[in-house]
């Protein structure tokens, strides 16, 4: 007997006995991973079926990432997880403690029988597109953080257009895409407007900048702020080297580790944060909820972010929506 059964006069489309017939094989392990299946053709003729009766049946069978087609050459067996219903294909630039927040926030507003694969690209423009070519026609949906890469969206072309989902940071090449964003320039800008006159307190404000990793959205706010209140300003790389925290400075800091430095130098310097230095930092953490008695961030909700995009894929949304962002005001200014 051959992996396709067909029976007549049950009341089941042949369709889905077909959808069924595959399920069954697979988990008896008639079929494994990577086997290919019968041709369209070959049940169609040894069943005397329709073509488009098989076809219907592959798709949904494709749909639910349990096969996945080769040009020329037919179907094969691609999960053999017949419960997974969707297949999620989720590319982060890194994994740190905000991200892991919009992730499993994502995965709890999914719901059971989704399956999501995360990858990540740290920021590697070969490793991205990668990623990317390895994985078309595996998954039901793709969502990709392509953080400030250039030319991602050539590779993202490859993808089906509705299957995609861009998170995080956009660009005008990219525009055409559903997407679940922050605006990174209005975030910081409103951010530092609304506690201006603690800023003014201090004689200038430095911000932490790393062209390679940080979105240009944040340079061109936090620039626009200064500019705009006659505020001086500086933006550097890290503290690292020689350089030292010197009194009537507030810092803004993007990244854990420069926070970290930071302070440990403020601690050497013998400087009193809120009174001799300042420091403002973006996504918050439980970290910058406690250390130091709390440190003011300007911070997207990343629960929120998680919890759209999973109602996106599951209605089928090709939409654009901005998360929201607020500044929570703490004793480190």
């Amino acid at each position: 007997m051959g992996i396709v059964s067909l029976k007549k006069n049950i009341g089941v489309p042949k369709y889905k006995q077909i959808v069924t017939s595959i399920e069954t094989a697979i988990t008896n392990g008639t079929l494994k991973k990577g086997n290919q299946l019968p041709s369209l053709n070959e049940i169609k003729d040894t069943h005397k079926v329709s073509r488009d009766t098989v076809l219907t049946a592959f798709n949904e069978l494709k749909n639910r990432g349990i096969i996945y087609s080769v040009v020329g050459k037919g179907y094969y067996v691609s999960s053999i997880d017949i419960e997974v219903e969707k297949k999620i294909f989720l590319l982060f630039d890194e994994l740190n403690s905000f991200k892991e927040d919009l992730y499993n926030s994502f995965l709890e507003n999914l719901g059971k029988n989704i399956q999501v694969d995360i990858f990540f690209h740290h920021f590697n423009i070969e490793i991205f597109n990668k990623l990317i070519n390895d994985n078309i026609g595996g998954y039901n949906y793709y969502v990709i953080m392509p953080a400030n890469l250039n030319g991602t969206a050539s590779v993202i072309a490859n993808l089906p257009k509705e299957k995609v989902y861009i998170l995080d940071q956009v660009n005008s090449s990219l525009s055409e895409y559903a997407a679940v964003y922050q605006n990174f320039e209005k975030d910081i800008f409103n951010g530092l407007s609304s506690i201006k006159s603690k800023i003014k307190k201090y004689k200038k404000i430095v911000l932490f900048f790393s062209d390679k990793k940080q979105p240009q959205g944040i340079l061109k706010g936090f620039q626009t702020f200064c500019n705009q209140y006659n505020i001086k300003f500086e933006s550097i790389s890290s503290l690292e080297n020689n350089r030292v925290p010197t009194k009537g400075e507030i810092y803004m800091v993007l990244d854990d580790k420069n926070l970290i430095r930071v302070l440990k130098k403020i601690k050497v310097a013998q400087l009193i944060l809120a009174k001799d230095v300042g420091i403002i930092s973006v996504n918050d953490t439980l970290l910058k909820e406690i250390v130091e008695g709390g440190i003011t961030t300007i911070s997207t909700d990343f629960n929120v972010m998680g919890k759209n995009l999973a109602n996106m894929i599951l209605n089928n949304q090709q939409i654009k929506i901005e998360n929201p962002s607020s500044l929570i005001l703490r004793k480190s200014i």
